[in-house]
């Protein structure tokens, strides 16, 4: 699309793709209005976040391919453009020209900051062998601020909203430094766990800025969340490929580049691949969310037959759970990933496609999960209430296990009503996506009360 095309050019493929949709007989006038008045309404927050025209039509149909086989179709006859608008660097358009060149110097910025703030400790006399505990509290405190800069200034955010931002921010570096908390403290591991879940929230308020009450754009965020964990992922490998081969090259002519590796290239390699990878997503959207139902339907039976096994190994033993720190801890990451799983399968669903085995797939996963959130928090509340007492590990995996069951809980319910065609997919996804403040709300709770509530134990 040129600097001359405009209106005209954007309602003349809404005819084109109007015509399509009414080559099926089966498809009525009303029908294909109700399509229209969708793909415009995704046309408009694609221009809104920055694409030009043509080119959120052309994202806008490619995302409708996945709500029914007939737009499936229509993506796959008109996505050429689609894939070099999308991969290339070089197109003229407006948003493909000085916006996206603007976004590409912000994001530089972005990440130089982020690189800046992991080795301004040092300034300080903070070194990554003797301060490794202080590292690990703030180790999402010296990237994400910047991501949520470049999301805030993609968005636009208000003052108010930068404020909030600004302030929450601060908050986190006071709980992570200020306790007086010892290396092997209890503490210090729940806060480097929970702060980060606390911290990516907050990147999730720039992400949806003004739009912070709607339920469509907190589904945005969860679909925004799995893009940049795919590239982020993928930019580690590489990073690691690099590292690796950058240490043995110089080592084979008597050069060893560890202190550059260990204190330079991968700290500062992976503060900048956050802003990097959220980049990746805003530039290139919708090319890797059509990833998303790939990677749910595999790994949702995977899952799901893991859990089941291990319930059966559970009932045929008949051994408890154990619930010492380690245990804690990759329990609390199984339930996580099968929410992740979850969310990132309702991101990618189409909520007017009827139920099929897909979602009864995903009902024995949750159901499975429950059990064993069940079961954790049974061998936990034993273990307060008999001589072990409470501590922050224990306290704190009480509290995430409850507001995992209720999640869980609601959820199954959810998805065996919407099976029995009582309840429609997208009261599934609204429990989701208002889901999401509770575990904002106990993340922060975690990481300010539980340090002076244990004594900084």
């Amino acid at each position: 699309m040129t600097a001359h095309d405009g209106p005209e050019e954007l309602e003349a493929q809404f005819a084109q793709w109007r015509r399509y949709v009414l080559r099926r007989r089966e498809l009525q006038s009303v029908d294909a209005d109700e399509l229209e008045d969708h793909l415009r309404g995704s046309v408009d927050e694609l221009v809104a976040a920055g694409l030009s025209p043509d080119e959120a039509f052309l994202v806008a149909v490619k995302r409708m391919g996945s709500l029914d086989e007939l737009s499936r179709e229509f993506a796959r006859e008109h996505s050429e453009r689609l894939w070099k608008q999308l991969v290339l660097t070089g197109d003229s358009g407006p948003a493909a020209g000085p916006r996206s060149r603007r976004d590409l110097w912000v994001m530089l910025g972005c990440a130089a900051g982020a690189v800046v703030s992991v080795k301004a400790p040092a300034l300080f006399g903070w070194s990554f062998e003797d301060d490794g505990s202080f590292y690990a509290r703030n180790a999402t405190l010296f990237a994400l601020p910047w991501l949520a800069a470049f999301l805030a200034w993609r968005r636009r955010a208000r003052p108010l909203v930068i404020g909030v931002l600004a302030a929450l921010f601060v908050l986190g570096a006071v709980a992570a430094n200020v306790y007086p908390l010892a290396d092997d403290s209890q503490s210090v591991v729940v806060t480097g766990v929970h702060l980060p879940i606390a911290l990516w929230l907050v990147v999730g308020l720039a992400y949806v800025a003004d739009d912070w009450r709607s339920s469509r754009r907190r589904m945005d965020f969860i679909r925004f969340t799995g893009e940049w964990f795919i590239y982020y992922v993928l930019m580690a490998l590489g990073g690691g490929v690099l590292a690796a081969f950058l240490f043995n090259t110089f080592a084979a002519i008597g050069i060893v580049p560890e202190a550059f590796v260990s204190q330079w290239l991968l700290p500062c390699g992976a503060a900048a691949a956050v802003v990097v990878a959220g980049w990746l997503v805003e530039a290139k959207q919708s090319v890797v969310e059509n990833i998303a139902p790939v990677l749910t339907r595999l790994f949702t039976p995977l899952f799901t037959a893991a859990l089941l096994a291990f319930l059966v190994a559970v009932v045929w033993t008949s051994h408890g759970i154990d619930v010492e720190r380690e245990a804690l801890i990759l329990f609390d990451l199984l339930l996580v990933v099968v929410l992740g799983l979850l969310l990132y399968s309702l991101s990618a669903r189409d909520p007017l496609a009827p139920p099929g085995a897909f979602d009864k797939l995903q009902l024995a996963l949750v159901v499975s999960a429950l059990a064993i959130d069940v079961l954790v928090l049974v061998e936990i509340t034993g273990r307060i209430t008999d001589n072990y007492g409470g501590t922050p590990n224990r306290a704190a995996a009480l509290g995430e296990n409850v507001i995992l069951l209720v999640n869980l809980a609601w959820s199954a319910w959810l998805l065996l009503s919407f099976l029995r065609r009582r309840t429609p997919f997208a009261a599934l996804e609204r429990w989701q996506t208002g889901y999401l403040p509770v575990y904002a709300a106990w993340a922060w709770i975690v990481v300010l009360v539980f340090p002076p509530l244990f004594s900084y134990a």
